[in-house]
């Protein structure tokens, strides 16, 4: 199910109830009702709208949203499966997971924007321009999030699904952002489309997601180029691969680590 960029994140009551409507017709009518009506977000506010979005794509008919299990309230409840959404900051959720994985299965969903559009908006909240952003996401870039859980991820009851998006950014002039963006704030992040998505679980999951024609052993320099990837983001994937047992240091090419994958 995917939202014009018009409606998504809006919380005029018109657009809500039009929501409502067209998800009776597809059964959907509890949980678009919710995510369109709460306050609050996964923490906060720049991500209510994003985080609501998702919740309406992933829910289905005879799902329970927002259920108290083990004290936590759950995103969403498929049977015995826990479904979990966060489009950031997987510090924010490390205890909450390692607690619900010792009793259940549970299901991260975790949005990757293949294609952003930057939407400024003056003080007053007034759109005064929208462009589409160069950034492209790739599934790589999980592992900046990873890195605050890489042991934890590959837990026999967790299994990541990575979203594939296309976003809106919002930003408002209101001088408090960062001097990187002439200190603009990012108001909110709307979801418009889901394109894609992939299944990670595992060990193997995750060692899937290096280069086949990568040599072995390799560098985090060698890793990099062949990914086309950041040397940074390059760092951040052995770390996590190797606290989770999937890679090893074999030794070194001058000063730099040499990385061979664990049978």
């Amino acid at each position: 199910m995917a939202y014009p960029s018009s409606l998504v994140g809006s919380k005029s009551r018109p657009v809500r109830r039009l929501i409502r409507r067209e998800c009776t017709r597809d059964g959907y009518a509890q949980q678009a009702y919710y995510c369109m009506s709460k306050s609050n977000g996964i923490g906060t506010l720049r991500e209510q709208s994003l985080h609501a979005g998702l919740k309406a794509y992933l829910a289905q008919p005879g799902d329970t949203v927002e259920k108290l299990v083990d004290g936590y309230h759950i995103d969403i409840q498929r049977g015995d499966l826990l479904i979990e959404i966060q489009t950031k900051n997987f510090s924010m959720i490390k205890r909450k997971l390692a607690a619900l994985l010792e009793g259940h299965k549970v299901l991260l969903v975790h949005p990757v924007a293949q294609a952003k559009w930057i939407v400024r908006r003056n003080r007053r909240g007034k759109q005064v321009a929208r462009r589409k952003s160069p950034a492209q996401g790739r599934a790589e870039n999980v592992f900046r999030e990873l890195i605050r859980m890489p042991a934890l991820a590959t837990h026999p009851n967790l299994s990541l699904e990575l979203l594939f998006t296309h976003e809106e950014e919002i930003w408002r002039d209101d001088g408090q952002g960062s001097w990187r963006r002439g200190k603009w704030s990012i108001e909110d992040r709307r979801l418009l489309q889901v394109v894609g998505a992939q299944r990670i679980e595992g060990r193997e999951g995750f060692l899937g997601l290096l280069p086949k024609r990568l040599p072995e052993p390799f560098t985090n320099k060698q890793l990099a180029k062949t990914l086309k990837i950041r040397p940074d983001l390059a760092t951040k994937m052995t770390y996590c691969l190797r606290k989770m047992g999937a890679l090893e240091v074999v030794g070194k090419d001058g000063r730099a680590y040499l990385f061979g994958r664990l049978a």
